[in-house]
C-alpha cells in the first residue's frame, strides 16, 4: 500500500483498496474454471437458510470474505451473523458455529473430513451465478515501481514468472516434491497435485471482465469505496 514492496502476487480485493495507486499484469492472475477447491464454504445447513446463522470468517482473505458476503446477500439473498477474524480450530477439532468460510490448505483438509452435511465452493458458485471465472488473486504493481530504473528489472520479473509456471506444469511431481520439504502440509500429495491442475494463472479477456463485476458488487455492498477502473502495465 505504501510502495516499500513494488510488485505482489495478492489479493485481489488489494487492487481496489487504493484506487489510482496500483496498475495489473495484464497476464498473470490466479483463477479457476468453476470448482477452486481451496475457497470454501463449509455448513451445517443449506447456504439458503443461513439468515439469522453465524458463520465464522477466514483471518487470511479479504477478497473470499468480500465475494462470500457478495453471494449470500446478492445471489441467495440470506443475512447471517459473520464473526470476523476466524482461525484455524485448535487440535484438529471441527470449527464452531454454523457455517465457516475457510480458504487454502484449512479448506482442502477440511474438505477431505466430511464434518459438515453441506460444502458449497465458492468458484462455483460464482460462476454459475455471473457466467465467468472468478479472479481470486492478481499480479499487483504499484505505479512507483514504473519509472525507467525499475521498469527493467519488474518486465524481467513477470517474464520470469511466466517462464516459472511453464516449468512447473511441465514438471508437476519433482517442483512439488521440493516444495513440500520446505513446507509440508498435512495433504496427501495428489490432492496437492489434483488442485494445481485446476488453478489457471492466465489473465484472460474473460476473468479481467469478472474482476470487473466482483468489484462493482463490492462497492454496491459498501466493501470498497468504488469500483477502481483495471489499469495494466
Amino acid at each position: 500500500m505504501d510502495g516499500s514492496i513494488h510488485l505482489s502476487p495478492a489479493s485481489s480485493i488489494t487492487f481496489a483498496q487504493k484506487p489510482g495507486t496500483f496498475v495489473l499484469s495484464p497476464r498473470l492472475c490466479t483463477s479457476c474454471s468453476f470448482e477452486v477447491r481451496s475457497v470454501r464454504l463449509f455448513s451445517k445447513f443449506p447456504v439458503e437458510e443461513l439468515t439469522g446463522k453465524t458463520v465464522q470468517l477466514t483471518a487470511q482473505s479479504k477478497t473470499s470474505i468480500t465475494l462470500l458476503k457478495i453471494l449470500l446477500q446478492e445471489r441467495f439473498r440470506v443475512e447471517p451473523n459473520y464473526a470476523q477474524g476466524f482461525a484455524a480450530a485448535p487440535n484438529g477439532t471441527a470449527p464452531n458455529g454454523d457455517a465457516c468460510l475457510l480458504i487454502g490448505d484449512q479448506a482442502l483438509e477440511e474438505g477431505s473430513k466430511n464434518r459438515f452435511p453441506y460444502s458449497y465452493d465458492l468458484g462455483t458458485l460464482w460462476q454459475d451465478w455471473q457466467g465467468l471465472p472468478f479472479v481470486f488473486g492478481a499480479w499487483i504493481i504499484h505505479k512507483s515501481a514504473l519509472d525507467p530504473q525499475n521498469r527493467p528489472t519488474l518486465e524481467k520479473y513477470l517474464e520470469a514468472t511466466e517462464k516459472s509456471i511453464e516449468n512447473f506444469r511441465n514438471a508437476p511431481n519433482s517442483a512439488l516434491d521440493r516444495w513440500l520439504e520446505r513446507y509440508p502440509v498435512n495433504l496427501d500429495k495428489k490432492i496437492i497435485l489434483d488442485y494445481y491442475k485446476i488453478i489457471d494463472y492466465h489473465f484472460t479477456d474473460e476473468r479481467k471482465k469478472s474482476l470487473g463485476v466482483f468489484f462493482e458488487y463490492a462497492q454496491k455492498l459498501g466493501m470498497i469505496s468504488q469500483a477502481p477502473s483495471l489499469e495494466f502495465l
